[in-house]
């Protein structure tokens, strides 16, 4: 999990690196077109051609059309942003999709897990500093990706049972690709060798750390896990002092703390009434 979480730093590094040059939708574009035969070839080897059907579609679309929002959304946010801030506000997911959960898919919710996520949205707050001259809007995106991404793990429900991860993958890779395609309608700049490799590296980075996450979750508890998906903002931070020489400061680390204390305690709180 925590190698997970860096690998999908490393995608989302190389996304704030590209998108100062292309249009979010291009980025998308081009990394799901070289995401997708990587996939391909994968499940071909250890599915053979079953593994790229799906017996119900139309989940697929509708996630498809999510990941293309959050995707537009987050590199919006990592153009104004440093790499762990827009990290700290996406760890706002889990508390969204405790909120969605009860109106979408009808769980119930008692007291403690609400009380959780009042507190999350405290320290999104703390983070985003509305009435703040520090305020960025760009924060705004960030926690709309976050928010777009519960509504894409919570139509995971959705989806046939009959659907294997790679499969699930395949199609969270192609769909995107078909909903951007529009961009080769449009202008481009001169794609560089340098942008190239960078665009490889991010698709190699994204389909491994799907990949290497969906493989944690698969061997282990989710309640074991799921926490060290926020081992992130370390990660974030040190690259992107490594890179771009920014530091977040003190006020980020104490919302991300109360961010990931409070989904910490609603993924627990669910595998103990669980069992």
């Amino acid at each position: 999990m925590c190698l997970g979480a860096l690998l999908l730093v490393m995608n989302d590094t190389s996304a704030k690196w590209l998108v100062d040059r292309y249009d979010p939708f291009q980025i998308t574009f081009v990394r799901s077109v070289i995401t997708v035969p990587m996939i391909v070839t994968l499940i071909l080897m250890k599915d053979g051609f079953q593994g790229l059907s799906t017996k119900r579609f139309a989940p697929h679309a509708f996630r498809g059309l999510l990941v293309l929002a959050a995707t537009f959304c987050f590199f919006n946010a990592l153009k104004v942003l440093s790499l762990a801030d827009a990290t700290a506000l996406f760890f706002a997911a889990p508390i969204f999709i405790t909120a969605l959960s009860v109106p979408l898919l009808g769980d119930k919710v008692g007291a403690r897990r609400w009380s959780a996520v009042l507190v999350g949205f405290v320290g999104v707050m703390i983070i985003v500093r509305p009435s703040a001259e520090t305020f960025q809007p760009a924060s705004l995106f960030a926690v709309a990706t976050a928010f777009v991404y519960a509504f894409i793990m919570i139509s995971s429900r959705w989806l046939h049972s009959a659907d294997t991860m790679r499969t699930v993958v395949f199609y969270l890779s192609a769909v995107p690709a078909v909903y951007s395609s529009f961009v080769l309608f449009g202008e481009w700049p001169e794609i560089t060798g340098t942008d190239f490799a960078v665009f490889v590296a991010m698709a190699i980075f994204w389909s491994f750390g799907v990949a290497v996450v969906s493989e944690a979750f698969r061997t282990a508890p989710a309640a074991v896990v799921a926490p060290f998906d926020y081992t992130a903002l370390i990660w974030a931070s040190i690259v992107g002092w490594l890179v771009w020489g920014t530091i977040p400061d003190m006020t980020t680390y104490l919302g991300a703390v109360i961010i990931a204390a409070s989904g910490i305690y609603i993924l627990l709180r669910q595998e103990k009434l669980k069992s």
